[in-house]
Formats: C-alpha cells, structure tokens, sequence
C-alpha cells in the first residue's frame, strides 16, 4: 500500500472517523506504514527472540490497554501523577504499541505490532500529556513522581524502563531523587532508556531523564537513516532509531502517525527487551553494549553526538549479545555515563585491585614507620 493511502487512512483515525476495528483496511494501512519493520529488521531478529517473559516499564501519560494492538499486553500500575483528571494515555498507549504491540484481526496481521510483541507492559502514569492545562499543576505537586515512578518498576519485575520524555514533556534540570531511583534500578537489572528530546534545531538543551548517568538516551532518523533535524545531539547520546512518519496506536482505539525521539526510544527498549529475553542474565550495561555494537551508520570514530554509537539494529544487537553471553574478560569498561550498572561479579578485578592497592599502601606505611626506628 502507499505511503499516501497510509496517510490517508490514518488522517481520518486521528480526526476519529474510524475506529480501529471497524475495518481491515485501516488495520493493513496502519501496519503498511510501519517502515520501522524492516530498518530494524525485526522479522529476522524475531525467529531468535520476540520478547518472552519479559515486563517493559512504561513511564507515560497512562496506557489503553482495552486498545485492540494492546489487549492482553499491559498491567496497568499506579497513577503518580497525583491529578486523576485531564488528558490520559494518549502518548504512553502509542509508546506502549511501539514497543509490545500485538496487531490484531486474522493472525495479528493488521495494526501496530510493536518490537517485542510477546512482552508485557507495565502501565505506570508518571506526567500528564502536552496541552494539558493541569500539567504545570501536575509538575509543582508531582515533582517526584518519575523517581517513585521507577523504583516501582524496579520493584516489579520490570526488566526495561522506557522513559519517552523528552523534548519539553522531560526536565531540563535532574534530580538527587531520580538519579538515585535510576542507579537502584540498575542494580536490580533493569535496562533504562529515555528519549534524548525534539529541540536539536534550537536550543539542544540537555534533557533529563536521558542525561542520567546509566540511562540509554535515544535520538531519531527519518527512512533514509538521517538523523533527523529535531532529534538533540549530546555526547551521552547513545544511538538513534526510527522517529519520523511513525505509525502507532492512540488512546481512543484508533491510530495517529507523529515524530519524536519518544518513537526511537520506545522501539530501542523494545530491543533491550529482545536481549533480555534470550539471555535473561544478561546485565543492564552488557545489554547496552549489545545494542551499541549491532548499530549500522556507525560514525567513524565510534560516537558522535547526533548518532551516538549509531542505527539501532534489533537482528545485529540479538548477534552481539550472543558473542557478549557470557561477557569475556576483555570487554571494556562502562564510560562515564552509564554509572554503576555492571553487576557485582564484573566489578571483582576492580576490587581486587583495590585490595592490592590498600595492601601495597599498607606495606609502604608499614616500612616507613620502621625506618624511623632508632
């Protein structure tokens, strides 16, 4: 089907013409625009993982999980907004199908089928939708509804933590209280991915939760794999993904096609949840490294600040995790921004060289003190 009848058919679901069930076109056209498909190439990552027993975390606006992509696929959380009226589930719903969807109609082959479409979400309301006149209201009486937000995830069996809030609906300050909750997180295995924000083309700011040290920030390219013009460009980014024309559920059970880093986030925790299903052991930092190292476009240095380490790839991150089970000794080092991820086991030449440090200094002490003896 072409792009054009995609967009037309999806025009009319945004304006609430039809709903997604009311036909099967609309559901071939919804899944006719995911061109995500196959830039990520998950058909074939999909014959070695589809995301089983695995509980993506999604730290939203709420989630429709009546919605026909979702049915069966969320548990709905708490609400930590601590504002029950207003605007809801708009964005997290979109986010949750890009990331667990299931499709529906004969065989599941209409609709949005997310990028771990056996995993489980776990609803949890952290932040009202943009144009929501109660959200200022929301933001001075909820300021830590983020960090609460993912230690609860932490606490129930979440393995994944998708945090699309950038590009205004993140801070632009951090918090001691969301940066411990992420390092708590991190201890208890959960991958965290945040959305790096939609103001590259102006300000660029630096946008938290994706600033975090141990958070996965996340950019977006269009189908030519170019980064797109709004996706930040920073140094802790950490690779990019599909964020243009992207099709995905929306709260009133119809469809809606948007831009945005929260798109490439949302699919990038998705991969994370691929790996964590094929190798359930697997540590939040090695899973990281995984992803990075099954990019394509990688830049010619190894980073840079609009690609990161480059194009998310599920099939390549799915072969590099492979060769990381177990990690080998030789692996290098968590850089500066991913905190204390590694689990206590990979940190044991660390300590032992902290033993021999202290027993080195010790020594040395030791044969000072004697020769001052008369």
């Amino acid at each position: 089907m072409s792009r054009l009848a995609v967009a037309f058919l999806v025009t009319a679901l945004v304006v609430g013409t039809v709903p997604a069930s009311a036909t099967d076109d609309v559901g071939e056209a919804a899944r006719a625009g995911q061109w995500q498909l196959a830039a990520l190439r998950l058909p074939e990552a999909w014959r070695s993982s589809r995301g089983e027993g695995v509980i993506v975390a999604v730290l939203d606006t709420g989630v429709n999980g009546r919605h026909p992509d979702l049915e069966g696929a969320v548990i709905q959380g708490p609400d930590l907004t601590g504002t029950a009226k207003g605007l809801w589930g708009r964005h997290g719903t979109a986010m949750a199908s890009l990331i667990a969807g299931r499709g529906h109609g004969d065989e599941h082959r209409g609709g949005v089928i997310g990028v771990a479409p056996a995993a489980k979400v776990l609803s949890i309301r952290v932040t009202l939708e943009n144009g929501d006149p109660l959200r200022e209201h929301q933001r001075a009486g909820g300021r830590d509804a983020l960090a609460k937000g993912i230690r609860y995830a932490a606490d129930h069996g979440a393995g994944v933590i998708s945090m699309s809030l950038g590009g205004g609906s993140g801070a632009w300050e951090g918090s001691p209280s969301e940066e411990e909750a992420i390092q708590y997180a991190i201890a208890r295995g959960a991958v965290l991915v945040a959305s790096s924000g939609n103001d590259g083309g102006t300000g660029n700011r630096k946008n938290f939760p994706a600033a975090y040290p141990g958070v996965m920030a996340v950019g977006a390219v269009d189908r030519e794999l170019r980064v797109a013009a709004f996706s930040n460009r920073q140094d802790y980014l950490s690779v990019v993904a599909p964020g243009t024309e992207i099709v995905t559920a929306d709260a009133r059970d119809s469809y809606v096609v948007s831009d945005g880093t929260s798109s490439a986030a949302a699919m990038v925790a998705g991969v994370a949840a691929l790996i964590k299903s094929a190798y359930p052991g697997m540590s939040p930092y090695h899973v990281r490294t995984a992803i990075e190292l099954g990019t394509r476009r990688q830049p010619a240095d190894g980073h840079s600040p609009a690609y990161g380490h480059g194009v998310a790839n599920a099939l390549l991150a799915l072969r590099a995790a492979a060769r990381l089970d177990p990690p080998g000794p030789g692996l290098a080092r968590p850089g500066t921004y991913f905190g204390d991820g590694p689990p206590p086991a990979s940190r044991g030449p660390v300590v032992a060289g902290m033993v021999m440090l202290a027993a080195a200094m010790s020594a040395r002490v030791l044969v000072r003190h004697r020769k001052r003896r008369p």
